[in-house]
Parts: structure tokens; C-alpha cells; sequence
């Protein structure tokens, strides 16, 4: 029978455990403690701490204004974007009022926020002229900084409303091509009307329409048609 083989790892004697302890090791392999946090930091000038956006009164910056060149790129990238992906003149436009539905919500909660924390018997109007006027002067201020030009009712269709933009601010600095002369960008303007309509209890379809005239060749249209039950709404009220 052959002898074992020898085996791989050694068992340390007593002896030399007690030289490997670590009670017993040089204080030349002691390692020096770490300084403490406040010894650290002590002298250290403390970071500049940058005003926090989520942190400011919405009251007190509601006269904040943003660059209309910054706005003006911001939404003209936008446009190219959706422009390469949809397969017309009126998915472009849908989606363009999709994305202006978004942006109403959020100013109309802006809006609601502001006027229950000023008012002290805030009311809901539950009448549609005072609603449209509103859209007219306050919500195009929060969003456009200037009221709109003027309000007008169809005389044909008792259920349809224009709001009129003699000079609209997103399509200032937008070139459409001729091919593409039917499109009309406000259509995200059109969305923010819809969604702030849609929240105040007033449900309509509200569409953008190229109104040009001599003076002002950039003028646009809001087409709002009040949905049946706004109508009948009213009648009760008169």
C-alpha cells in the first residue's frame, strides 16, 4: 500500500497561533484609527445651497417669466420631432393637442391652487361665459403672458365659441412649408383650452384654425363646440 500524500495545508502549532494574534502582532502592522466625522470637516466650507424650484411659493412666482427665443426653440424641436413620426397633416395636429391637454391640466391646478389660497370664499363658476372669459384673459396670461384678442359665438351654431389670437406666440417664429399650409401648430394651444375646459366641468372639442387677414397674417382661430350636455346645462340656468 502506497503512503499517503503529504498534506496541503500545514495546522499551525500553539506557538506560532499565538505570534499571528492579533493582541500579540507588532504595533508596526497596527493600523491608526480613523479620524472622527467632525474632526474631518472641521474648517470645511459648506456648499452654497442653490434655491430649490419645488421649494418656492407658487404665489410669488407667478410673474416669473420664461425667454420666448428658449420657448420658441424648445417648440419648434418639438414639432420636428412629432413631424417625422406621425403620417399626416392631422396626426401632427393630434398630437399636438395631446400634448397641450397636458399642459392644461397642470395650468388649470396651478390656477384653482392660486385662487383658493387668495380668496377667502373662493366659488366655482357653473355659467360658460364667465368660464370663456377667463380662458380669454387669465389663462392666456399664465400661459402666453397676454390676454387673448377677443371672443366671438357663432351665429349659425349656438353651441360653437372662437377665441381669437391676432398674434399667437408659439407660431411667431415657426416657417410652414407650402405643402404644409393647412397645418396649424396652435393646436397645442387648442389642447390647453380643451383640458382646462374638460376639468372646469365643461366638456367640448376644441380645434385651432388658420384665420389670416392683412394686418395680422399669423392669426389663428379657437374653435370650441360645447358637447350637448353643456347646452342643456344652460337652458336650466336661464
Amino acid at each position: 500500500m502506497s503512503a499517503l500524500p503529504p498534506s496541503r495545508f500545514s495546522v499551525l502549532s500553539s506557538s506560532s497561533a499565538e505570534l499571528l494574534s492579533p493582541t500579540n502582532s507588532s504595533s508596526r502592522f497596527s493600523l491608526t484609527s480613523a479620524p472622527s466625522v467632525a474632526t474631518a470637516t472641521t474648517g470645511t466650507p459648506k456648499p452654497l445651497s442653490r434655491p430649490n424650484i419645488y421649494d418656492r411659493p407658487l404665489n410669488k412666482t407667478r410673474s416669473a417669466e420664461v425667454s420666448a427665443s428658449a420657448f420658441a426653440f424648445l417648440f419648434s424641436e418639438v414639432v420636428q420631432y412629432m413631424q417625422k413620426r406621425v403620417s399626416g397633416i392631422n396626426d401632427l395636429e393630434r398630437r399636438l393637442n395631446t400634448l397641450g391637454y397636458r399642459i392644461g391640466t397642470r395650468v388649470l391646478e396651478l390656477m384653482v391652487w392660486r385662487t383658493e389660497s387668495a380668496s377667502k370664499a373662493p366659488k366655482r363658476e357653473i355659467r360658460f361665459l364667465p368660464v370663456i372669459m377667463s380662458i380669454h384673459t387669465n389663462v392666456w396670461k399664465a400661459v402666453f403672458g397676454k390676454p387673448a384678442d377677443a371672443i366671438e359665438k357663432s351665429v349659425q351654431n349656438e353651441d360653437e365659441y372662437m377665441i381669437i389670437d391676432n398674434e399667437p406666440v408659439i407660431t411667431r417664429n415657426i416657417s410652414v412649408p407650402r405643402d404644409m399650409s393647412q397645418l396649424s401648430c396652435s393646436s397645442f394651444t387648442a389642447g390647453i383650452v380643451e383640458a382646462v375646459l374638460d376639468g372646469l366641468g365643461f366638456p367640448a372639442r376644441v380645434t385651432a384654425h388658420n384665420t389670416p387677414v392683412d394686418d395680422f397674417p399669423l392669426r389663428n382661430t379657437i374653435l370650441i363646440k360645447l358637447d350637448k350636455s353643456v347646452l342643456e346645462r344652460e337652458e336650466l340656468f336661464k
